[in-house]
């Protein structure tokens, strides 16, 4: 049997392509980016014919794998949570459509934030779309519940979640790869009203997907992921879902064996095994990492006070953060992990905020954003999701917002309706073609009176370094098409010695009482060579 060391990530990518999938869909972003770079770089690797190409954003990368299915083909498509947020139009709407070839929806949720701008658990969309959700325990679960996902979505005729989160997604371990299945013959659904959502086609589908939920709750209480083992009558139960399983296991080891545990890694909740281990135990605890799922559906958020649940709605677990084997040493009472300890190592390693790359071109349009900006009150300077967020921090200072992505076009046309001038916004080359482009259209529509920044760095370097939509004269020429005029699209390259230049543009456009664009435009630090071999390459396909 073949074995090799995977990231989480890595063995759902591999699950995946082992499964016999066509195309995978994705937009970078951690902790879910390696998903999608894993089936790129072996589809190449091992001439795979896959389709496995970076989309413009995660609506779009969704719309592109159920384009795959409606083809009878099996797809994959990957992103963060918030990822989710952004794709979720046509992922509730699939669920009444139905699916044709299988579809793998991988979400990776971050607790605690490491890299995102919320906490939040995808688990409460798949129960809100009514689709069967997989989360696998370890690394070795993640593939086999990425090939088993893809069977479920063809045989229930739905797409199939599977959530992992960032310890899973980022750690490795041994993983026993089983033997690879043939892609899908392509064929079209015979029946188009499925697909077609009009009104009288889609109360059909809606009919479909409830008229499914006996079933879904019948794989719930059979599946070998929700392993219900009891030990006895009054003693402690506890319901581990995912990846708490190893902890506890690690936290109790042999004590393990004197509790009631249910393991959860498919959902729907199995509620006969469920309501089994209440009725045996004496108390309950739940343990997941996220949000309070499983434990707010026991509980009716604390509203049954018959039994004793114990997790994050009681308070003997933290709401937010992530779920770690020492909190879960720490509630029952286990020794914590020894911690290691250098003497004096406070005095000399002090804890700092991320910075910008030495000689990053963001750090020199932030300069120029202040020296335009000096002799003006009142300054909003609306930021957006990438590497020049940390453009709030020390030195620049030079953010007031960040929400998602996009949002700071949106933010800063809303500020000028309010009365307030001057208002900027900075926005990525690629978060611009995410989802930057629909507000620009709005401010050209009415010439609202702000300033946008696009920070052409000719790269997505935050998640990687992975290829962008748009860069160079591309970027002006979406601008200009959206109706912004020419004379106030400006260029700049954004370089200390043409500071002084730089920021009298920027000065002259502030003046003008209307929608201004300024490409900021210089090549990331980091990346330089591999985006000079991509414009090269570029240049040589359009020859």
């Amino acid at each position: 049997m073949n074995r090799q060391i995977l990231l989480g990530d890595e063995a759902v990518a591999r699950g995946a392509i082992d499964a016999g999938i066509s195309g995978a869909y994705a937009y970078p972003g951690t902790p879910s980016t390696e998903i999608f770079e894993y089936i790129h770089s072996q589809s190449i690797q091992e001439e795979l014919e896959i389709h496995a190409r970076w989309s413009t954003n995660e609506k779009v990368a969704y719309e592109e794998a159920l384009g795959m299915s409606y083809a009878g083909r099996r797809a994959i498509v990957s992103f963060k949570h918030v990822g989710l947020n952004v794709a979720a139009d046509p992922f509730i709407s699939s669920t009444i459509s139905g699916v044709h070839g299988g579809l793998l929806v991988v979400v990776a949720d971050d607790p605690f934030m490491h890299s995102s701008q919320n906490e939040q658990d995808s688990r409460f969309y798949a129960r809100f779309a009514q689709i069967v959700c997989l989360e696998p325990a370890d690394q070795q679960q993640a593939y086999s519940m990425a090939r088993e996902g893809l069977d479920l979505s063809e045989s229930l005729n739905l797409p199939v979640m599977l959530r992992l989160v960032t310890r899973l997604a980022h750690s490795r371990s041994i993983v026993a790869l089983a033997e690879p299945r043939q892609q899908n013959v392509r064929s079209l659904c015979p029946d188009t009203s499925y697909w077609t959502l009009l009104p009288s086609n889609a109360r059909r589908g809606f009919e479909r997907l409830l008229d499914k939920q006996a079933e879904l709750r019948a794989l719930s209480e059979n599946h070998p992921a929700n392993q219900l083992t009891m030990s006895g009558n009054g003693k402690t139960g506890i319901i581990a879902a995912g990846i708490a399983q190893g902890y506890v296991q690690e936290a109790l080891g042999d004590r393990l064996a004197d509790c009631n545990l249910l393991c959860v890694g498919f959902y729907p909740l199995p509620v006969d095994k469920v309501k089994k281990l209440i009725e045996s135990s004496s108390e309950v605890w739940v343990l997941e990492d996220g949000y309070p799922f499983i434990e707010q559906q026991l509980t009716g958020e604390g509203m049954h006070r018959g039994l004793k649940v114990r997790g994050k709605v009681s308070g003997d677990l933290p709401r937010s953060g992530e779920l770690t084997p020492d909190l879960v040493r720490a509630v029952f009472g286990a020794a914590k992990t020894p911690a290691v300890s250098l003497p004096g190592i406070d005095k000399v390693v002090r804890p700092r905020p991320p910075v910008l790359c030495e000689g990053c071109p963001h750090s020199d349009t932030y300069q120029i954003i202040r020296e335009a900006t000096r002799d003006y009150r009142d300054v909003r300077i609306m930021g957006d999701i990438g590497c020049y967020t940390l453009g709030f921090y020390k030195p620049h200072e030079g953010l007031h917002s960040c929400i998602c992505m996009g949002a700071s076009i949106g933010m800063a046309a809303g500020i000028s309706h309010a009365g307030f001038s001057p208002v900027l916004c900075v926005i990525g080359d690629s978060t611009f073609a995410h989802s930057g482009l629909t507000p620009l259209l709005d401010a050209a529509r009415e010439n609202t009176n702000i300033k946008v920044f696009i920070l052409d760095n000719s790269i997505v370097a935050m998640t990687g370094g992975q290829p962008t939509m748009a860069t160079d004269e591309a970027v002006e020429r979406i601008v200009a098409g959206l109706g912004v005029p020419s004379e106030h699209i400006k260029v700049i390259k954004p370089l200390p010695r043409n500071l002084d230049d730089n920021v009298r543009v920027v000065r002259d456009e502030i003046e003008y009482r209307g929608l201004s664009v300024i490409i900021a435009r210089r090549e990331c630090v980091t990346y330089y060579k591999e985006i000079k071999t991509a414009k090269s390459n570029r240049e040589g396909e359009s020859r």
